[in-house]
């Protein structure tokens, strides 16, 4: 069952980790949306469905022909996200009394943890012990459109934005992701013209904007100077452009797998100086049953947003 970090936090009864993950959440809009299946091990394999299987039309005395769906296994490995803790045992004493340093501590490297997921969430590439994010799980795969030409970037299109959202099935994406500037721009659009985005409070009555219904986040790691060459995304810099991305989250979809959830560790004082350390860790990956869940629109300018 997936489960997101937000619920996974009220289930805790240690006080100390369901701050961490309430701050990990809070630092994180995707890790607001996107789900998490407690698996046993350290790795799931799964089949993804290449090609639907075909029916036809018979008759009386026909001979009926035998159909079936093709796949491809995938397996999804578990990696370690964390990192080590210390307080210092003279500020812990000597200045608690203003604030909870040891909790002061745990949040920023709690905060640290959402920023390094939510970057690889976009560029990750599976090497160095890291998770496959968007950009690599889609590859050169058919589930993406090239706003720009060639290595020329170009403004972003509406019909262009509806054609990679057509991409996702089945129905529409749960939520798309973009950088600060492209949201700047789909805004302005909004502003000018009749459109089909509007603004509407969240659950927790936030402005969020919505395209055609579908709520808009943005992403701090989605970076506006990405290179595209051979009509695709191809490197995170050296570039002028940017990209979105549509995802349709969930169980057989595109998930987070998880082990244990996030964890903190009490190491205990340390022997080589005065201080305590805790660890913050998490057994982590991404699994994309679905090839349908995710698309992309690269190639995307910092030019006014046109119909």
């Amino acid at each position: 069952m997936a489960l997101s970090l937000t619920e996974a936090a009220k289930l805790s009864n240690d006080v100390v980790l369901a701050g961490v993950i309430e701050t990990i959440v809070k630092e994180s809009p995707v890790l607001e949306r996107v789900p998490f299946i407690e698996m046993v091990g350290n790795a799931l394999t799964y089949n993804r469905e290449n090609a639907m299987a075909s029916a036809a039309w018979f008759t009386v005395g026909d001979t009926w022909t035998e159909s079936t769906p093709t796949f491809t296994q995938v397996q999804s490995t578990l990696t370690t996200l964390g990192g080590d803790a210390d307080v210092d045992q003279y500020l812990e004493k000597t200045r608690s009394n203003v604030q909870d340093l040891a909790a002061v501590v745990l949040e920023l490297k709690a905060k640290a943890i959402a920023h390094e997921f939510e970057d690889k969430f976009v560029y990750g590439d599976g090497t160095s012990n890291t998770i496959t994010g968007l950009h690599n799980l889609i590859g050169a795969g058919t589930q993406q459109v090239n706003q720009g030409s060639g290595t020329t970037p170009a403004a972003l299109s509406l019909k262009n934005l509806d054609a990679m959202i057509d991409l996702i099935r089945p129905g529409k994406p749960d939520f798309l992701v973009c950088s600060r500037r492209t949201r700047r721009g789909i805004s302005a659009y909004a502003r000018a013209l009749t459109s089909p985005v509007q603004f509407q409070p969240d659950e927790l009555g936030r402005r969020m904007m919505y395209y055609d219904g579908v709520p808009l986040i943005t992403s701090d790691f989605l970076v506006d100077t990405e290179t595209i060459a051979s009509g695709r995304f191809s490197a995170k810099t050296a570039g002028a452009s940017s990209s979105i991305f549509a995802v349709k989250a969930g169980e057989g979809l595109l998930a987070g797998l998880t082990n244990g959830g996030v964890s903190v560790v009490d190491i205990g004082e340390l022997e080589t100086k005065d201080a305590y350390r805790y660890r913050v860790r998490w057994y982590v990956a991404l699994a994309l049953f679905s090839a349908l869940a995710i698309a992309r629109i690269d190639g995307i300018s910092s030019g006014d947003v046109v119909a």
